[in-house]
């Protein structure tokens, strides 16, 4: 007689109740008791046992959201699209009235119908933009099944995010900018769209588990990428995937001058984890000058988060060798550029938009330019595999080109850089912060090499 997989059977029949017991619903499925309308004026129903919300005209966007406010959780729900309507679910949100005359701002897990297919990824409604695209992640863009029921699971632990769309791994983001707030159910804007009125999207099964939340954390899945917002700091995860910090958010460490060997005396700031070009008036290199790192590097990952003042021009430059230009003026290598598009001359300059934020700088202009504001942290990311180089800004690709191509020197060829012979092709060189004599902010410097 096998009496194991009896015992084992009475085991999980005793263990069920209590899992069970550390969930409890979010929705009663008869009516909207522990929920509030903000913002919009998009109706909310209860139908067949789900939550209905309807597109409606001139209205900025709704949202349903929980009188009862969360910190750590789980949260599991159904969502159906009928129409392609935009949508997504606000958690550790907030709408108060000192912020934006009470909008709604807060993480959204992000419900997207079209072919961009993010679904699953992470919004920071009303402040940041987009935390966690699926851009780079084509299994996690087609779990979502429009027209269909869809289960979504999202972990919120301490300063850990991460989704989950019908079982597939989608978003996993380390912030602690909110650490509790309302949940939320969106019905997007659709102005004077007159064909959407009336579309809807539908919630069921809501349930959120708050305590003994170890026993039902998922594990990590190594193929999701995972962004921190923490400044200054590296995850367990970002040190397995070889990133180090370039800068420790305290001194000088790792970076020298670029006219020299030491760090500038003067016109660089150091202050509450933040690295600062001291405003001189936009002279280019003739305060504290460039600072550029102590290393080389060949195929590398970098990431920087910086913030411009009104006005302000700066740039992230790599591939730098220090020695061609001596003289006045910035070092010279591939630039990243940064820059107050709506403000500074520069944005007009060169040819069809290639001096423009995000752009490398008098070659090529960006694309896809997704720009948080002056006075905000945005994040630039440079991608070099051998010849092959990438700008993003805040989690959008905005140029994409190969050096060394034929391609390549037709646009040094017509650009300030056709004096340096072979410029952009070294295989290695430094990596740059410009002093332009404008007011600009790095923090979070982190590179990875892929050699």
């Amino acid at each position: 007689m096998k009496l194991a997989p009896i015992v084992a059977g009475c085991l999980a029949l005793l263990a069920t109740p209590a899992v069970a017991q550390d969930w409890r619903p979010l929705f009663n499925g008869s009516d909207l008791a522990g929920w509030t309308r903000v913002n919009g004026t998009a109706p909310y129903t209860v139908e067949n046992g789900a939550i209905v919300g309807r597109a409606v005209l001139d209205s900025p966007n709704s949202f349903l959201v929980t009188t009862q406010e969360f910190g750590d959780f789980i949260l599991e729900f159904e969502v159906k699209l009928d129409d392609a309507l935009n949508s997504g679910i606000q958690i550790r949100s907030h709408s108060d009235p000192a912020y934006k005359q009470g909008r709604v701002h807060g993480y959204q897990v992000e419900i997207d119908p079209t072919e961009r297919a993010w679904t699953g990824g992470i919004y920071d409604e009303s402040r940041r933009g987009w935390l966690h695209t699926l851009q780079e992640q084509p299994e996690a863009r087609r779990a979502f099944r429009m027209g269909e029921w869809n289960r979504f699971r999202v972990e919120a632990i301490g300063t850990s995010i991460r989704t989950w769309v019908n079982g597939v791994p989608c978003a996993d983001i380390i912030d602690d900018l909110t650490p509790r707030g309302f949940i939320g159910l969106q019905v997007h804007s659709i102005g004077k769209d007159a064909a959407s009125v009336g579309r809807t999207v539908r919630w069921r099964n809501l349930r959120i588990a708050t305590a003994d939340l170890e026993r039902h954390r998922t594990r990590a899945s190594a193929g999701t990428p995972q962004f921190n917002y923490i400044p200054n700091t590296l995850t367990a995860r970002e040190q397995a995937d070889g990133w180090t910090l370039l800068w420790d958010g305290k001194t000088p460490t790792g970076w020298r001058g670029a006219k020299s060997e030491s760090f500038p005396a003067g016109g660089w700031e150091i202050k509450d984890g933040v690295l600062s070009v001291v405003e001189s008036g936009g002279r280019e290199s003739a305060s504290g000058g460039d600072i550029i790192t102590v290393d080389r590097y060949r195929d590398f990952e970098l990431t920087v988060e910086f913030r411009i003042s009104e006005g302000a021009n700066s740039g992230i430059k790599y591939f730098v060798d220090p020695t061609l230009n001596k003289g006045e003026g910035s070092a010279i290598g591939c630039e990243f550029q940064i820059l107050d598009d709506e403000r500074h001359a520069d944005a007009k300059a060169g040819v069809n938009g290639n001096r423009k934020l995000a752009g490398l700088y008098d070659l090529i202009p960006p694309a896809n330019i997704r720009f948080n504001g002056v006075d905000e942290w945005n994040r630039a990311r440079i991608v070099v595999r051998g010849q092959h180089v990438e700008h993003w800004l805040n989690g959008f690709k905005t140029v994409v080109y190969e050096r060394g191509t034929q391609m390549w020197r037709a646009l040094v060829d017509h650009s300030k850089y056709v004096v340096w012979p072979r410029f952009g092709e070294a295989p290695e060189g430094h990596i740059l912060l410009q002093d332009h004599g404008n007011r600009v902010s790095f923090r979070s410097i982190k590179v990875r090499t892929t050699t």
